[in-house]
């Protein structure tokens, strides 16, 4: 029973996993798509990953297993060409989001020490933390976990610090009413910046691989999805207020990959400015930590579900060898895509794949003992978000579409040619 998580330990893993990078990588270009209805996109988004949760903590409570996702699919569709081409999926995903948490880095870093005063100061930076997280993941994941859990309250004190001061310089500021209605865009736009930033509300599916930890899990399972979900959403919605409200639109353009740092210079100055883009680069690093530990984890899960081949079960230097493949897929990406791409392709991933959550806890629903409307409502609006999102990005960022639609692709023909290979054998 030591060993056990209790409830506020269950509440960090969800918030620590939603307040990772993402709201450091993705709020200059939630703005930029949404401008004064910046805060309606984060509560967009909000709302649909605390429908998507009530089908987490339903399958949470009843497949109990480290496995989180992977398992859940499994249960609803078997160990199918289907199911395996979503948990291919879920690990592309997870490289995704290492890759916009690598790309958030690279972006604040060089504010604080320029190597070449150029864009190869990003590469540099951004390479060189993920290269520095796999060291540290191979030494020890005890360390791993410590960076983490020291990281969460630093991130936390931080931003709420900032939410605080924020508010209070808000107070006769000009630029308070870019948030007045008539500085939105139109709703279909604000639905799609919303969805783009989806990625900063993903990790709280991260609750399900420690269920099987949490005590009393009849009660705290459902709470810890709940209350960390809500607080989170709460946390970006007057992040964006007091980001919109303090700095006019052309600003935020100007500094759209570090704009939280900028926003705090109206209040601090340049020690405001130093001070949250310490905080970003701390968020950042610890969440490719605890992302690239759980990407191999979920590869090794796949691979021990037959849905990979099994040579993904071996390991390497006492580690999964998927940790060397996401670390190596995530360098590729950081370093060719561009933010906006990474973050689309992203969400189109998380959609995709809580969409089908969504639709094994309608599915499973007796089983479950859970209700079926809330689960197929969360299914429906996932994938109309999906669509309404490729549609709106289509038309501004091709490149990121294109990715989106040829990464969910070629998940699904891997997938088909390993089973049709392992068929072929045994025949």
């Amino acid at each position: 029973m030591s060993d056990k998580i209790g409830l506020r330990d269950a509440i960090s893993i969800g918030v620590g996993g939603m307040v990772g990078g993402g709201i450091f990588a993705v709020l200059g270009l939630a703005v930029s798509l949404s401008r004064g209805g910046t805060p309606l996109a984060f509560l967009f988004a909000g709302m649909l990953a605390l429908i998507t949760s009530y089908s987490y903590v339903k399958l949470s409570n009843k497949f109990a297993d480290r496995g989180g996702t992977v398992k859940f699919i499994n249960q609803g569709f078997g160990e199918t060409i289907f199911s395996g081409g979503i948990n291919n999926l879920l690990w592309v995903s997870y490289i995704i989001m290492l890759s916009l948490y690598a790309s958030a880095f690279g972006s604040y870093a060089p504010n604080l020490y320029a190597f070449t005063g150029g864009e190869m100061d990003f590469h540099i930076y951004a390479s060189g933390i993920i290269i520095l997280a796999s060291i540290i993941n191979y030494y020890s994941i005890k360390v791993v976990g410590k960076i983490e859990s020291y990281a969460v309250i630093i991130k936390l004190m931080i931003l709420l610090g900032f939410i605080g001061i924020g508010i209070y310089g808000l107070v006769g500021n000009p630029n308070l009413e870019q948030l007045s209605p008539e500085k939105w865009e139109a709703p279909l736009r604000i639905l799609s910046g919303g969805m783009v930033i989806f990625v900063a509300y993903e990790g709280f599916e991260l609750i399900a691989n420690s269920a099987p930890d949490i005590k009393n899990p009849e009660k705290n399972i459902a709470r810890a999805y709940y209350i960390s979900i809500i607080f989170v959403v709460l946390l970006y919605i007057v992040i964006a207020v007091v980001t919109v409200g303090s700095l006019p639109f052309d600003k935020i353009k100007t500094a759209e990959d570090y704009v939280l740092a900028e926003a705090a210079k109206p209040m601090l100055g340049q020690t405001g400015f130093t001070i949250i883009t310490i905080a970003a680069l701390i968020s950042t690093f610890s969440a490719i930590n605890a992302s690239l530990y759980g990407g191999s984890r979920v590869s090794y899960e796949i691979a021990e579900d037959d849905e990979l081949p099994h040579q993904f079960t071996y390991q390497l230097w006492n580690q999964p060898i998927g940790l060397l493949i996401t670390a190596i897929l995530t360098l590729t990406l950081t370093n060719t895509l561009e933010l906006e791409s990474i973050s689309t392709a992203g969400s189109v991933g998380f959609l995709l794949i809580f969409a089908i959550v969504n639709y094994v806890g309608f599915k499973l629903s007796a089983d479950t003992k859970g209700k079926k409307a809330i689960p197929i409502i969360g299914c429906i609006l996932c994938a109309i978000a999906v669509v309404v999102l490729l549609q709106q990005q289509y038309s501004s960022n091709k490149i990121g579409v294109i990715t989106a639609v040829s990464i969910i692709a070629f998940c699904f023909l891997i997938e088909a040619i390993y089973k049709w290979t392992k068929k072929r054998k045994s025949s």
